[in-house]
C-alpha cells in the first residue's frame, strides 16, 4: 500500500495532528502485519459509517477499493452495517459509497 498522508493543508493549523496521522497511525499502524490493508479498510470505512464520520468516509471507501474491496462487498458491509448501526447510518454511507463508486450503485 502506497504511504497515505494527512492534508498538507492542515499543518498550519494543527502541524502535529498531520505529523501523527502520517508517522504513527499510517506510518505504523497500518504497517503492522497483524491485518491486511484490506481487512483494515473494511474495518476503517464499518466505523467511519457507523459513527456518522463522513467527512473521512469518501477518502477510506477509495482507499478500501485500492486495498482490494470491491464495490460490491462494501456495499454488501454498509447493507450489514443498518442492522447493527442503524438503518439512518447505512443510507448516509450508501450515499457516500454512490458518490465515490460514480453513482453506478
Amino acid at each position: 500500500m502506497p504511504k497515505q498522508s494527512a492534508p498538507k493543508s492542515l499543518s498550519g493549523v494543527a502541524a502535529k495532528l498531520v505529523e501523527l496521522t502520517d508517522n504513527v497511525l499510517f506510518g505504523d499502524v497500518w504497517e503492522r502485519p497483524g491485518l491486511s490493508p484490506r481487512d483494515r479498510s473494511l474495518i476503517t470505512v464499518t466505523t467511519l459509517a457507523a459513527l456518522y464520520r463522513t467527512e473521512q468516509l469518501g477518502y477510506h471507501l477509495k482507499l478500501a477499493l485500492e486495498n482490494g474491496l470491491s464495490e460490491q462487498e462494501l456495499a454488501e458491509a454498509i447493507t450489514h452495517l443498518a442492522f447493527y448501526a442503524g438503518w439512518p447510518a447505512a443510507m448516509t454511507a450508501a450515499l457516500v459509497a454512490k458518490e465515490v463508486f460514480g453513482g453506478s450503485n
